[in-house]
């Protein structure tokens, strides 16, 4: 029996490239975030240089990091979730009353969190996985159903009190043999929010899950090739209902944290939420087309964007259209790196 040694030699070099391709977005995406750090340090002053200054990208950015890493799952099934940002607010709304007027304590505050993180990926995973609408238009509307709960819930601002919340809210995590000395001689040491160890650990398994199960593996295939990974045995819609779960799920955390973070709920939290993690996503690598993403890639597109931001106004910029232009021409460099690559992609497929 003859093998065609040309076809599996095409397989394997198509392997590579669609390899190679990945990799190269998460090193550019390093690199940029270290090339502008490492510019805010040469031009901004030292104050980029303590080490409480990142951590405090971090201490801010904790909500933001799990989000993106829920919206990368479906991004990379070729889908998109721009409901997360509402149903953020919603969480910290529902928690806010829940421990300020219901008699509620820290872990009822979770399990609501949780619960209306894992109802909206649900539904909406339905109704696009097996009714087979468009995610846009199923998350848009789940995005204008989280606001008006939230309103509904409450429209006023709810600040919480409550003792067991407000130790939690409070809790930092000292990060060793980091710090740095004050003016008067002191050291003093550098510390993460509870937040920050949540969001970390929330990428490690997520990283984990994407590069070494079964299931992770599935979400590239149904996002590169519906056809194909139907005829490789994948269950799509299965696939696609659990990629919105798993952002549904997310988003509970997610606005959990926020809620730790903010300590308190109003109908005006986390706003524009949802289009900062599209970014960051897209930053870190994640291509709009599905197939293609890393967690590790979000993670600097996260970094990056916040990075950004304080550059930005660090300059003295401190109106929000020069953050809003700085962050679309970031993504403008970085969706033309992506067409470039998927030009490069396609072509080695022919």
């Amino acid at each position: 029996m003859s093998v065609n040694t040309n076809a599996i030699g095409g397989k394997r070099l198509n392997k590579r490239a669609s390899l190679t391709d990945t990799n190269l977005l998460l090193i550019i995406t390093i690199a940029v975030f270290f090339v502008m750090y490492i510019m805010a340090i040469v031009f901004l002053g030292k104050g980029f240089t303590k080490p409480q200054m990142f951590f405090n990208i971090l201490n801010e950015n904790a909500s933001l990091l799990v989000l993106s890493c829920g919206m990368t799952l479906v991004m990379i099934t070729g889908g998109i979730d721009i409901s997360v940002g509402q149903v953020t607010s919603l969480v910290c709304m529902a928690c806010a009353v829940n421990l300020e007027f219901n008699g509620g304590n820290v872990f009822t505050s979770m399990l609501i969190a949780l619960g209306i993180g894992l109802a909206f990926g649900i539904v909406q995973g339905f109704l696009v996985a097996y009714l087979e609408f468009q995610p846009f238009i199923v998350t848009l509307a789940g995005m204008f159903f989280a606001k008006g709960m939230t309103t509904i819930i409450c429209s006023d601002r709810v600040n919480v009190t409550e003792p067991g919340f407000d130790a939690l809210s409070k809790t930092e995590v000292t990060v060793p043999f980091m710090g740095s000395y004050n003016k008067v001689g002191d050291f003093i040491p550098a510390f993460v929010e509870i937040g920050v160890i949540v969001a970390i650990l929330v990428v490690v398994l997520l990283f984990v899950f994407l590069r070494w199960t079964k299931l992770g593996r599935s979400f590239y295939a149904v996002g590169g090739n519906n056809q194909s990974a139907n005829m490789l045995g994948i269950n799509v819609k299965l696939t696609k209902f659990l990629a919105h779960v798993l952002c549904g799920l997310c988003a509970g955390i997610g606005g959990y944290l926020f809620f730790l973070h903010a300590r308190s709920g109003s109908p005006l939290h986390a706003q524009g939420a949802e289009m900062n993690a599209i970014a960051s996503s897209i930053i870190g690598g994640t291509m709009l087309s599905g197939g293609v993403g890393n967690i590790v890639g979000t993670l600097f597109g996260v970094l990056s964007l916040a990075t950004i931001k304080n550059i930005v106004t660090s300059l003295g910029l401190d109106d929000p259209w020069w953050t809003n232009i700085t962050v679309a021409a970031m993504l403008c460099i970085f969706l033309l790196v992506q067409s470039v690559i998927l030009a490069r992609k396609n072509k080695n497929k022919k």
